[in-house]
């Protein structure tokens, strides 16, 4: 090819090659970015199996700051009571049954907890294990979501990192 006869159709050859290049390498510098900051590690410090939840944080919604009415006897059918002890963490989960790996909002509100920071914990192998999920308090009420691809009955619940109040709990079964 004749290059002094086609300057145009060479400069664009050029053009194409050298942005090929730039993005090539750009894309390698968010990959080693990537990997040295650690954005995007999916390992968990729990030792679960499962895919983690992210840290993503859906809207909050308008929640009531009324304290639901005590219970005085166990819920129907040997269900956990969603009563919530005298810590003042009160949670809730709208999705009572999803599929699995579909978002569970967790919400729920805490007078007096501003700033503090609540970690979800889940029942698993009769005992509370927490899950790669935590949220600050603001303006005394918390929300974030959580994913598991774990079938049956699970019972979520928050606990203060730093008073070690407890929620009551909440049961959504998945599958």
């Amino acid at each position: 090819m004749d290059t002094e006869k086609r300057p145009v159709l060479t400069g664009l050859v050029a053009l194409v090659g050298v942005a090929v290049v730039i993005g090539l390498l750009g894309g390698l510098a968010v990959m080693v970015g990537v990997k040295v900051t650690g954005i995007g590690n999916t390992s968990s410090s729990s030792g679960s199996s499962e895919t983690p939840a992210t840290f993503e944080l859906p809207r909050p919604s308008d929640t009531s700051t009324e304290t639901p009415p005590e219970e005085t006897e166990p819920s129907p059918g040997g269900q956990p009571s969603s009563e919530a002890p005298d810590t003042g963490i009160s949670l809730s989960a709208p999705q009572q049954s999803v599929s699995a790996m579909q978002q569970i909002d967790l919400t729920g509100s805490y007078p007096g907890g501003e700033g503090a920071i609540l970690q979800v914990q889940r029942f698993e192998n009769e005992q509370w294990t927490d899950f790669p999920v935590t949220m600050s308090v603001s303006g005394g009420t918390f929300a974030t979501y959580v994913l598991t691809a774990r079938t049956g009955e699970n019972r979520f619940r928050v606990v203060d990192t730093d008073s070690d109040a407890i929620s009551n709990e909440v049961t959504v079964t998945v599958g």
